[in-house]
Parts: C-alpha cells; sequence; structure tokens
C-alpha cells in the first residue's frame, strides 16, 4: 500500500526546519538613547544572520539585581544577561554565569581594554561594549583667572598640588573649591575613591590572592589617603553635606570630581571652555574606577553557540562605535574609539578614552567586592564625618576579612 503525502506537509517541515531559534537576553532599563542603541544592535543581528532570533526582555533597574539572582537559583536565567562588573565574580562564584573560554570565547575580547573585560581566577566571565571614565572638572577661564596650570595626562596634579590649589582657592574667597558629590551613596564612593588608595599603592585587597585585606586596606598609605580625603572636609575645602549637585555648573566650585557621563551637560553649559583633567596622582599615577555594564552567558543558556555569536556580534568594532555614537558611552576598543568623532585621536572625548586606557583599574574581581564596597562606604562616611580614619579602616577590615572567612576565602 502506498501513502499518499501531501507536498504541504514538506513545505511546513522545511518552514519548521528553517525558523531561526529564538535566544533570549535580559538587560536592565536605562536612558532612552542605550536603550534605542541596544535595540539596533539586536536588530542587525537578527537581519544579519537566519539561525538565531534574539529576543530581548528589559526589567527595572532598580530591581534588576534581585530579579537575576531569583532566575538564577530557580534555573531561570535567559541565555544571555548584562551584570554590573563588580557583580560578575560573584555571579561566576556562585555558578549561576559561563566562563567565556574554549569555545565560548567571543572573537574580539582580547583586543577591549581592561574596563571591557571581568575575569575570576583568570578566567574571562563577561566583556562589556562601553565604560565610563573618572575625571576633575573645570573650566579654562577660572582656571586662567586664578592661575592655576591645567593637569596634563603626563603631568596631572599632585594630591599636595592640588591640595593647596583648593587652600589658595579658598584664601581667596571661594567658599567650597572642590564639589565632590557629597549627596551620593552606595557604588559611588567606592568607585571614586578607591582609586586613591590605589594611586597611592594601597588597595581595597591584595591581588596577589584575594585574600589578604589586614595590612592592605589599612597600611600606611591607605591611612595617609583617607586622611587626605578627611582634611578637604576639615580644612571645608569640599562640604560635608552639598545643599544639592550644582555647585560646578552654578559657579560655585572651581573643580568637580566626576564621571565622562557628565561631559554633555557640562559642554552644553561651558563649551569650549570645559577643561577636562585627570584625577589627582597620590602616587606615581592617578588611578581611575573602571568597568561599568558586561555581557554574559548563564549556565542554563541551551544554546552557548548562539550565546557566543550575539556577544561577539555586540563586541565587534563596528558595534561598539555605532553605540558610541548613539549614546555617547565611552567604547572599550582602540579600533571603535578610532570610529567615533568623539573618542578619536583629536576628539572632544579623547581624554577620558586615555585615562581609561592608562589609568583604569578594575575593582577588585572577587565574589568578597560587594561586601568590601560597603564596608569600605561606611569608612569614608565616618571619616568624612570627622571619625578617626585608622579606626574606620580597622573595622572595615574586620568585617571583610570575618566575611572571607565565613566564605573559606571565596575559593582562593
Amino acid at each position: 500500500m502506498k501513502w499518499f503525502i501531501p507536498a504541504a506537509f514538506f513545505l511546513a517541515v522545511g518552514a519548521a526546519l528553517a525558523a531561526p531559534q529564538e535566544l533570549h537576553v535580559w538587560r536592565h532599563e536605562t536612558g532612552d538613547s542605550e536603550m534605542v542603541a541596544s535595540a539596533h544592535a539586536v536588530e542587525r543581528f537578527n537581519r544579519k544572520q537566519s539561525r538565531w532570533h534574539v529576543v530581548v526582555e528589559t526589567l527595572p533597574q532598580g530591581s534588576y539585581q534581585q530579579a537575576v539572582i531569583a532566575a538564577a537559583m530557580t534555573k531561570k536565567l535567559p541565555c544571555v544577561l548584562d551584570l554590573d562588573q563588580p557583580s560578575v565574580p560573584n555571579f561566576a562564584w556562585a555558578g549561576h554565569i559561563q566562563a567565556l573560554e574554549g569555545q565560548l570565547r567571543p572573537a574580539g575580547a582580547d583586543k577591549l581594554i581592561a574596563g571591557g573585560r571581568s575575569t575570576l581566577k583568570g578566567k574571562l566571565y563577561a566583556v562589556g561594549q562601553f565604560d565610563v571614565a573618572l575625571a576633575l572638572f573645570a573650566r579654562k577661564s577660572v582656571l586662567a583667572k586664578y592661575g592655576i596650570r591645567l593637569a596634563t595626562l603626563e603631568q596631572p596634579y599632585s594630591a599636595d598640588e592640588f591640595r593647596e590649589i583648593l587652600r589658595r582657592l579658598k584664601k581667596q574667597g571661594v567658599r567650597y573649591p572642590l564639589d565632590l558629590n557629597g549627596q551620593r551613596n552606595g557604588e559611588w564612593v567606592t568607585y571614586a575613591f578607591s582609586p586613591w588608595l590605589q594611586s597611592a599603592g594601597a588597595d581595597l585587597i591584595d591581588r596577589r590572592n584575594f585574600k589578604v585585606v589586614d595590612g592592605v586596606l589599612n597600611s600606611d598609605k591607605a591611612l595617609a589617603v583617607l586622611d587626605y580625603y578627611r582634611s578637604l572636609f576639615d580644612e571645608r575645602l569640599a562640604s560635608r553635606r552639598p545643599v544639592d549637585e550644582q555647585a560646578f555648573l552654578s559657579g560655585r566650585a572651581v573643580f568637580n570630581y566626576n564621571g565622562s557621563w557628565a561631559d554633555s551637560e557640562y559642554r552644553r553649559k561651558f563649551n569650549d571652555d570645559l577643561a577636562v583633567l585627570p584625577p589627582p596622582a597620590f602616587g606615581d599615577k592617578p588611578r581611575i574606577g573602571a568597568g561599568s555594564w558586561q555581557w554574559a552567558v548563564s549556565s542554563s543558556c541551551p544554546h552557548p553557540d548562539g550565546a557566543r555569536q550575539f556577544i561577539e556580534h555586540l563586541i565587534s568594532t563596528d558595534e561598539i562605535a555605532k553605540f558610541s555614537i548613539e549614546t555617547g558611552l565611552m567604547p572599550t576598543s582602540e579600533a571603535a574609539a578610532g570610529a567615533t568623532p568623539m573618542y578619536r585621536v583629536g576628539g572632544y572625548g579623547r581624554d577620558y578614552f586615555e585615562f581609561a586606557r592608562q589609568f583604569g583599574v578594575l575593582r577588585p574581581e572577587t565574589p568578597a567586592y560587594p561586601l568590601i564596597s560597603s564596608s569600605f562606604e561606611r569608612a569614608l562616611k565616618e571619616v568624612r564625618e570627622g571619625g578617626d580614619a585608622a579606626e574606620a579602616l580597622d573595622r572595615a577590615v574586620e568585617a571583610i576579612q570575618q566575611d572571607m572567612k565565613r566564605n573559606r576565602d571565596y575559593g582562593f
């Protein structure tokens, strides 16, 4: 007996076989330009190949971390997700994301600057298209008025020189010469001020083994930096409790220590009068924090090859450059920077890229980082309010060491 199989059946089977496999991606909600730029990148990936179809779900930034943790505990994470760089080692240690090694290593990863990669124990776990950079902002005309030299990449202010400049401005009638964004809490504190430790030759933890904090975070060099930090408030060179974050824009402060994200607002206000200077050097050279939101692959991803291809697409030179042009955010590769008007050599944002490339230091790549950060933040708050720096640092060290002991040094 012969069976008759309608041609429509074969057409249906062929269509099913040809249909692209959905690849689920999570990202946190951000500003409109970033969301639009991200959507454009996804559209380009979906158009250029037919094997995978990326489906993106966006989650509110305020609850994103909690949503990711809840999904990880029930193994319901999507294939690809974005994570804030400091949290990557903790997710890797917990087994929620895969190492981007071997066949999962995306092409182009090795061309990214430090702020575009996150590792744990030497293995790559996440990569990013963009970063931001810390800088000292000032106005060229105001510095000229007070006879203050412009710090440069090659000759930044030393910490002592910078404090003397602030003291001179104070004597000349500037109430608070420096705006340190004192209203900000949370990760800003560690991101902004732990690089001062690293510039001085100290750190939050010994990075040779990620097991030793005592004698590092509370070392004489670290203590000297916190004494310096306290002096800024004791001498009223910066306000302990600023009324707003408009001191620099309004002309009340001569200097503002801030991130490159402030550039567009400042440039609209001051145009070519805006001076973007490196932060002060507490040792041989300045240091700034590195690492922003990056892409990782979940351990439960059923399509790791598709995930690799999508991430490879995102960190290609062309895609990083397009994302930067659409958002204004700093690209994470030299080639991509060269393809943007803002960050190429001679571009008005080139200094940020050079700061990141030459001075950038990732926050310690250890699962202990969340506790390290909160402990350091608490210590700086105590010092800002007039507390003893040595006691504050010793308390931070004790809290961090207890956490590491409970977690068996997180496998280090």
